[in-house]
């Protein structure tokens, strides 16, 4: 006959694999949306091979993006009078910065070493927030401080790199 302690343990266990299993899948999805997120910029300011390189002269920043001249530095990259750059904490007016021309158009994206690092900017973001759910749903508390710290880490890394 089958006591009350047993027959309370199906229930448990099936409610603790139930979080498990969402808190998984909310962190991993999480994590999906940061890589996603930063690949669009990423794939440009890594994989530079074959791609039109140079420099921009920042003459002018709005709220979102900033614009100025392009002076080609690498063969077959024509120069351009005007080609737009994200606005992000890290440009300033005046500044020169290297960058890659995105295919078919007049945008650019920093590239280098502070390129590299911004791209991956929501990755930082997605890994902090994804430690919150580590750490609270699935209760793994050392994987979660890596996690977050890692997020913070590459943010932090990304806005002090020129």
């Amino acid at each position: 006959m089958p006591s009350a302690v047993s027959s309370s343990r199906g229930p448990s266990a099936a409610l603790r694999f139930g979080r498990f299993a969402v808190m998984g899948t909310v962190a991993v999805l999480i994590l999906v949306a940061g890589v996603w997120g930063s690949w669009g910029t990423a794939q440009y300011a890594m994989l530079t091979k074959g791609r039109e390189q140079g420099t921009v002269a920042v003459a002018s920043c709005g709220e979102q993006t900033c614009t100025g001249a392009y002076t080609p530095s690498s063969p077959g990259s024509q120069p351009r009078a005007e080609v737009v750059l994200e606005n992000d904490a890290t440009v300033a007016e005046g500044r020169t910065y290297t960058v890659v021309v995105k295919p078919d158009g007049n945008e650019v994206v920093r590239s280098g070493s502070a390129g590299v690092l911004y791209a991956w900017v929501p990755l930082g973001g997605a890994l902090m927030l994804a430690s919150v759910v580590v750490a609270g749903g699935l209760l793994r508390t050392r994987v979660a401080w890596v996690m977050g710290v890692s997020g913070v880490a590459l943010v932090t890394a990304a806005f002090l790199t020129e």
